[in-house]
């Protein structure tokens, strides 16, 4: 994790995922046991106000309460400055979006691999610039999703009961 509250609680539900680029937001979407991530939306960015209305109605269409946001760290693990911009964006989200927990994580490669993924199944290059976002916040969010089912799993080990099925 990079950044944001690391919470280990199981699983409720759905999770976001938010790829925030200089024109568009890639929106990301975990299925309800936060074990596959999938695209869900591309949509334009505007003001912080307006990109905070469209995710909270996404939000609510999905019953997610938290957005899982791509930290554009660079290859040797260094904040530049999209990293703060994206901080910064996100704190302005999380005051106008009180009911959503925002949490930040390593976003390295996911739109080189969303890329690769959509030229591999043969989407025109017209076409991909309007859900390579979207791809690259499901590559992200389902990295984290594995993360945190795998750290879930190790504490229910230790804790001498396995969280998977005892839901």
């Amino acid at each position: 994790m990079v950044g944001g509250s690391r919470d280990s609680r199981p699983m409720t539900g759905r999770v976001l995922g938010l790829d925030v680029g200089s024109r568009r937001l890639g929106v990301a979407v975990s299925d309800p046991t936060g074990t596959v991530a999938s695209p869900l939306a591309t949509v334009p960015r505007r003001k912080a106000a307006d990109d905070a209305a469209a995710l909270a109605k996404l939000a609510a269409e999905q019953q997610a309460s938290r957005i899982v946001v791509g930290l554009p760290v660079t290859l040797a693990g260094r904040e530049g400055q999209a990293a703060h911009a994206v901080r910064a964006y996100v704190a302005e989200l999380a005051q106008l979006l009180p009911g959503i927990s925002f949490e930040l994580t390593d976003e390295r490669l996911s739109t080189v691999a969303a890329e690769h993924a959509l030229i591999d199944g043969g989407v025109r290059r017209r076409d991909r610039r309007e859900v390579v976002d979207q791809v690259a916040a499901s590559v992200f969010l389902q990295t984290w999703l594995n993360i945190r089912h795998s750290q879930g799993r190790g504490q229910a080990q230790a804790g001498g009961q396995d969280r998977e099925t005892s839901r």
